[in-house]
């Protein structure tokens, strides 16, 4: 079994920054894509950012370009979310993803593709 453990999320005040971690761990596994998705209260769960293994193509929803990065660090199994100029609008929780079978990149904006999740951790980001 895999775990995925996302950590580095809290309160912040608007035009901050924080930086989410998410490691995974259990038996080992190649994954094609790990990604980050958010809920906020009362909505349904969206995509936020996803990198690829093999390319380190990464992708953004238009909301958080120019303000989050997505990274990754191999030998880790580990996935990052700097997230900077943080906005009331982005307070939710925000879960961690992999997907351990390969795609067409398009494919990774949405949910089905990943097959492992993390319990999330909260953002909340104050006016």
């Amino acid at each position: 079994q895999v775990q995925l453990v996302e950590s580095g999320g809290g309160l912040v005040q608007t035009g901050g920054s924080l930086r989410l971690s998410c490691a995974a761990s259990g038996r080992t596994f190649s994954s094609y894509a790990m990604g980050w998705f958010r809920q906020a209260s009362g909505k349904e769960r969206e995509f936020v950012s996803t990198i690829t293994w093999s390319t380190t193509r990464r992708y953004y929803v238009d909301s958080v370009k120019g303000r989050f990065i997505i990274s990754r660090d191999n030998a880790k199994n580990t996935v990052y979310l700097q997230m900077n100029s943080l906005k009331p609008e982005d307070t939710a929780v925000y879960y961690c993803a992999a997907s351990t079978v390969g795609y067409s990149d398009s494919y990774y904006k949405l949910e089905w593709p990943y097959d492992y999740w993390g319990q999330g951790i909260q953002v909340t980001v104050s006016s």
